[in-house]
């Protein structure tokens, strides 16, 4: 039940956030959920206002054109896999609990055998965390009030907000580094690992992460939406941005 409010939490909120397309900038801070922002108004925005070619039909966000790969990466991460199959469908509720259904399907006919796409969506994600970790380095960033001696200069701060988006990309890191199908990459195909010392090492790296990959799967879950309500908030008044430095 547990695991059920929060997964169910966390994709409303997240749905409704993505489909706001408002308040996801607050000076050098970008939310994640918006990251990188390919179209939009923003300063963040790589290649200008909303495009043309979008949709009439479709409510515009910059969001809807990069959350789909974070999205479907965790939907079909291993973890979470067996923790919504119990906690939704009840396949099954426990190891000890048998399910509501005679006869046993597993992942290997459609529609869960598209599930197997976790590995390609790796890839992807690794691609993401280097725009996170850029929008950390922008985050250092600030422009100073217009009217000030030095307007229109940007210089070295660092705020809560920027100390946000860090704490974002390690717990991404984290979760992402410790993923079973990277885990498989760096070490699979091989019999014995002690006469590959480099890939031996990676692999040790790897499972390091990977025996915390629960806490780091919820620990990232929830901060990515931490990170995002921290900078609407802020960028609708409701909270001020401290700065540190």
């Amino acid at each position: 039940m547990i695991i059920f409010v929060c997964l169910t939490t966390f994709v409303v909120y997240v749905t409704w956030a993505a489909f706001q397309g408002r308040y996801y900038t607050f000076g050098p801070y970008l939310s994640p959920l918006y990251s990188p922002e390919l179209f939009g108004n923003s300063p963040h925005s790589w290649f200008g206002a909303k495009p043309g070619w979008w949709p009439a039909i479709i409510p515009w966000s910059p969001a809807l054109l990069v959350l789909w790969a974070p999205g479907l990466f965790r939907l079909t991460c291993y973890y979470y896999r067996g923790t919504y199959y119990r906690s939704f469908w009840a396949d099954p509720p426990s190891c000890t609990v048998t399910e509501p259904r005679k006869k046993y399907r597993g992942e290997n006919s459609f529609p869960l055998i598209i599930q197997n796409i976790h590995r390609y969506f790796l890839y992807i994600a690794l691609f993401f965390l280097l725009f996170l970790s850029y929008d950390v380095w922008k985050a250092l960033w600030f422009i100073p009030p217009v009217g000030g001696t030095d307007a229109g200069e940007e210089s070295f701060g660092i705020g809560v907000g920027t100390i946000v988006l860090a704490i974002n990309v390690v717990l991404l890191g984290g979760y992402t580094f410790g993923c079973h199908s990277l885990r498989h990459l760096v070490g699979g195909l091989r019999d014995r690992l002690s006469g590959a010392p480099i890939r031996r090492r990676a692999y040790q790296c790897v499972s390091c992460f990977n025996r915390k990959h629960m806490l780091w799967a919820w620990m990232s879950l929830f901060w990515v939406m931490f990170s995002d309500i921290y900078i609407r908030l802020c960028a609708m008044g409701v909270w001020n941005d401290w700065r540190i430095i």
